[in-house]
């Protein structure tokens, strides 16, 4: 049986919580296939309004080291930007990623992400999760740069 894993990632930026958490967390599906296609190919909802409970199933592109992936919200507290939620994708027992957004002095955020998982007994599965990881900083960086360059989106 494969063990469990996890890695973090802390990520500081110059754009406040809410709106680094409303481009990142709550509208990614729609802002990645235009941010960054090499990515995401797409995305839509399969369930949901976007609220507990609800599905996304992404088309990944060649960056991401899975072709499919669904992420399922398991929490999500958007005043206090905070999220959970599971992955399915090839070669992942489970997938749990746990994102806040918080505060800081000077009026950015810090980007916390916590991932815990369960590849399938192979090590390519801890490889494309390390691999996510990678893609993860990529696309808080992408949106950053995106909300910098157009001060009036998400507030």
């Amino acid at each position: 049986m494969a063990s469990t894993n996890s890695w973090t990632l802390e990520l500081e930026s110059q754009v406040s919580a809410p709106r680094k958490f409303r481009a990142t967390v709550m509208d990614w599906h729609t802002l990645a296939p235009k941010l960054a296609p090499h990515i995401v190919d797409n995305a839509h909802h399969v369930e949901g309004d976007g609220g507990i409970g609800s599905v996304r199933h992404y088309n990944c592109a060649s960056a991401m080291p899975f072709k499919v992936m669904k992420k399922k919200v398991e929490f999500l507290d958007v005043e206090k930007c905070e999220c959970k939620y599971t992955i399915v994708c090839d070669g992942i027992e489970t997938a749990t990623w746990d994102i806040k957004m918080e505060p800081t002095a000077s009026g950015g955020s810090v980007a916390k992400v916590e991932c815990i998982y369960k590849p399938q007994p192979s090590e390519e599965g801890n490889d494309m999760m390390l691999k996510a990881k990678d893609s993860a900083a990529e696309m808080f960086k992408t949106v950053e740069a995106y909300l910098l360059a157009n001060p009036d989106a998400y507030n």
